[in-house]
C-alpha cells in the first residue's frame, strides 16, 4: 500500500497559512529593512559615552537602543517564521541564519548601555527622570537596571558576551536542525496495514491510537532514532548547559537558575515550592495510572500507554473548522473586548494551520511588537488539537492586548506569565465543554483529557524541571553529562513520577534527548507554575467573581510594566505561596474522582 506522506508548504491551501506580508511584503523588503539597520546600527558609538551629559543625552540614547530592538525583533521574527514553517528550505534557513547574526552584531553595538547607564549614581540617574518629564516613562525599565547592579559587566565585557550570542546559542540551534530537519524517522505499520511515515506531528497523534500494537511500533520505531544520535544530543544539550553556568558565574550569580529567575526577579523558593508540592502529592498521579491501567484491561502498562483514550476510541473529533466556532463558544465569557482579539486572529490569517514537510513541530505564539501575535499549528483532528488551538489563542491576545496598551519598552511579558494566560483559557474550555457535553462517554473522555493535561503540565513538567535542575548543578560540579549518565538519571526520575504500575521502558530513558524545552534556560517550571495559577484565575471568571475578568484583562495588557510576581498579586494570585498549587491539586484530585465514579456506570 502506498505510505503517507507530509504534503510540500507549496501543495497547502494559502488560506490555510499564515500571512506574513504585513511585516514583508517580500523577503526584498526584509532586505531593505535589513540593510537600513545594519548602516543604522553605524551610528551606536555616537551615542556610546554621553549619558554624563545630562537628562537630554541620557534620553536620545536610551531611545535610540530601544529602536535598534525593536526593529531588531521585527526582522528576527519574520525569519524565523519563515524559517520554521520549512526548516528544509535552504533559502530561509539562511534568511534566518543572517537575522541571528544581525541580533548579535546589533546587541553588541548597543551592549555598552545598561553599564554606562551603571556608571551613574542613583542620585544622578533620578534627577535625569526629575528634570526630564519624557523619561518618566523609562523609569520601571531603568529602576530594573539599578536593582541589576551586582551583576552588570564592564562595558567592554558585555559586549564581548553579547557579541558571543551566536556562540552560546549554537547548541540550541544543532538540535533544532538535526531534530526537525535532518532525523529521519522510520515507516511503520499502522492497525489497518498500511505504511505511516513517522513524524514528530504523527506521533503525537499515533500515541493516541487505541491499537496497542501501533503506539509500541510507533514508540520504539521513534526512540530507534534517538538511540542512535544519543551521544551526538548528550553533546549538545552538555554545551548549552556549560554555557548557562559559564554566564551565571561571570555575572556572578550563585547558579544558572538563580540567574535566570532573577531576570524576572522571581524567588528560587517558587521553583522550590513547586517541586516540593508535586512531589507531595504523586500518589494522585499514581491513582491515576492505575486507573488508566484498569481501563485500558492490561497487565503491563508502558510509557506509550499514556497518552492513548482511556475509554477506547475518541467519541469526539473536531476538523480546524468546528475547533474554530466551538473555541469562539467557550471563550465568550471572556467578554467581547477579548473576543474582538480571537475573531481578527481567525480572520486575518495568523495561523499556519497544516503540519507540512520540513515544518517545525509542535505550536506556538510568536511575533514582535510591530507584527500579529502568529500561531504555528500542526493540525489533526483531535480533542487535543482543540485545545491546543485555545491554549495559543490565550497567547496571542496576551501579546496582542500588551502591544495594543504598553509602549515598546514594556510591550512584552515574562515566560513567567505568559502560560498563566494559555492555560487559563484550557481550563475555561474545560469546563465549557463538561457544562455543554452530557453524554456520558463524552464527559468521561474530556475529564480523561483535563487530567491527562494536567498530568502534561503540572507533573510532567515538574519533572522536566526537576531534571534540568539536576543536569546544571551537576554540571556546576564538574560531572560530564553523558548519554549514559542523563539517561540513568531521567529513567529513575520518571519511574519515581509514574509510580510502580508503570513499567520502566528501556527507551523512556532517552526522552531528555527530543525536549526541546531544555534548551530554553530554566523555562519549564513556568508551564506548571502558570498551569497551577490559571486554574485559580478561570475559577474566578467562570464563578463571575466581582472585578475578575476586569483584573485578568489588566493582567494580558500589563506586560512588562512591573515584576511579574506584582502583576499576579493585583490579577489575584500570590505565586510566593503554595495555595495556589495546592488548590490545583484539589481541582485534580475532585475531577479524578469524577472520572472514576463516572467509568463504573458505562
Amino acid at each position: 500500500m502506498a505510505t503517507k506522506q507530509l504534503p510540500t508548504r507549496e501543495s497547502l491551501p494559502v488560506e490555510m497559512t499564515w500571512d506574513l506580508t504585513p511585516i514583508f511584503a517580500d523577503d526584498q523588503a526584509f532586505d531593505t529593512a535589513f540593510a537600513a539597520l545594519k548602516e543604522e546600527l553605524k551610528q551606536a558609538d555616537h551615542y556610546k559615552g554621553t549619558l554624563q551629559e545630562g537628562a537630554t543625552a541620557f534620553l536620545q540614547a536610551l531611545e535610540f537602543c530601544l529602536d535598534i530592538y525593536r526593529k531588531l525583533e521585527t526582522l528576527y521574527v519574520y525569519s524565523h517564521l519563515k524559517n520554521d514553517q520549512d526548516t528544509g528550505n535552504t533559502v530561509y534557513q539562511g534568511l534566518y541564519a543572517r537575522a541571528s547574526s544581525l541580533f548579535a552584531e546589533a546587541s553588541a553595538a548597543v551592549s555598552w548601555f545598561e553599564p554606562e547607564v551603571l556608571t551613574l549614581s542613583d542620585e544622578q540617574i533620578w534627577s535625569y527622570f526629575n528634570q526630564e518629564p519624557k523619561l518618566a516613562i523609562y523609569r520601571h525599565y531603568i529602576k530594573q537596571m539599578v536593582d541589576n547592579r551586582a551583576h552588570v559587566l564592564p562595558a567592554e565585557q558585555e559586549e564581548l558576551l553579547a557579541g558571543s550570542s551566536e556562540i552560546f546559542g549554537a547548541a540550541d540551534d544543532i538540535f533544532s536542525v538535526l531534530n526537525n530537519a535532518d532525523l529521519v524517522f522510520p515507516t511503520i505499520e499502522g492497525s489497518d496495514g498500511e505504511k505511516i511515515q513517522l513524524s514528530h506531528g504523527v506521533y503525537g497523534q499515533l500515541m493516541e491510537s487505541t491499537d496497542p500494537a501501533v503506539r509500541k511500533a510507533a514508540f520504539e520505531g521513534l526512540y530507534s532514532v534517538y538511540k542512535q544520535f544519543r551521544n551526538t544530543f548528550a553533546q549538545t544539550l552538555s554545551s548549552h548547559v556549560k554555557g548557562h553556568n559559564f554566564k551565571a558565574k561571570v555575572r556572578k550569580y550563585a547558579s544558572a537558575r538563580e540567574a535566570s529567575l532573577s531576570n524576572n526577579h522571581i524567588p528560587e523558593s517558587v521553583y522550590d515550592t513547586l517541586v516540593e508540592v508535586v512531589n507531595q502529592h504523586l500518589p494522585l498521579l499514581h491513582r491515576y495510572v492505575a486507573l488508566r491501567k484498569k481501563l485500558l484491561a492490561t497487565d503491563t502498562l508502558h510509557m506509550y500507554d499514556m497518552y492513548t483514550p482511556i475509554l477506547g476510541e475518541a467519541p469526539i473529533q473536531y476538523t480546524y473548522e468546528e475547533a474554530v466556532e466551538k473555541a469562539k463558544e467557550a471563550l465568550k465569557i471572556m467578554g467581547p473586548e477579548y473576543n474582538d482579539i480571537v475573531a481578527k486572529a481567525f480572520s486575518s490569517r495568523w495561523i499556519d494551520v497544516i503540519e507540512n514537510k520540513g515544518k517545525r513541530s509542535g505550536a506556538y505564539s510568536s511575533g514582535a511588537y510591530d507584527t500579529a501575535p502568529y500561531i504555528l499549528m500542526n493540525w489533526h483532528d483531535t480533542l487535543d488539537q482543540l485545545f491546543t488551538l485555545v491554549h495559543e489563542m490565550g497567547h496571542s491576545v496576551h501579546s496582542y492586548f500588551t502591544r495594543s496598551n504598553q509602549p515598546f519598552v514594556y510591550g512584552d511579558y515574562s515566560i513567567f506569565l505568559a502560560e498563566i494566560a494559555s492555560t487559563t483559557n484550557e481550563n475555561i474550555l474545560t469546563e465549557y465543554l463538561l457544562e455543554t457535553e452530557k453524554d456520558p462517554k463524552v464527559r468521561a473522555y474530556i475529564l480523561n483529557h483535563y487530567l491527562d493535561g494536567f498530568k502534561g503540565t503540572i507533573f510532567r513538567q515538574t519533572q522536566f524541571a526537576e531534571f534540568e535542575h539536576f543536569i546544571h548543578t551537576e554540571d556546576a560540579k564538574g560531572i560530564p553529562l553523558t548519554s549514559e549518565y542523563l539517561s540513568d538519571y531521567y529513567g529513575k526520575l520518571n519511574a519515581k513520577y509514574y509510580g510502580p504500575e508503570v513499567e520502566e521502558d528501556e527507551e523512556i530513558k532517552l526522552e531528555w534527548s527530543r525536549i526541546p524545552h531544555f534548551y530554553y534556560n530554566y523555562y519549564v517550571y513556568q508551564y506548571a507554575t502558570g498551569f497551577s495559577a490559571a486554574s485559580s484565575l478561570a475559577k474566578k471568571i467562570l464563578a463571575k467573581e466581582d472585578g475578575a475578568l476586569d483584573h485578568y484583562l489588566n493582567y494580558l495588557k500589563a506586560g512588562n510594566s512591573d515584576y511579574p510576581i506584582e502583576v499576579m498579586k493585583k490579577a489575584g494570585v500570590d505565586m510566593t505561596k503554595a495555595d495556589y498549587i495546592e488548590d490545583a491539586m484539589k481541582m485534580f484530585e475532585q475531577r479524578l474522582t469524577e472520572l472514576e465514579a463516572l467509568v463504573e456506570k458505562l
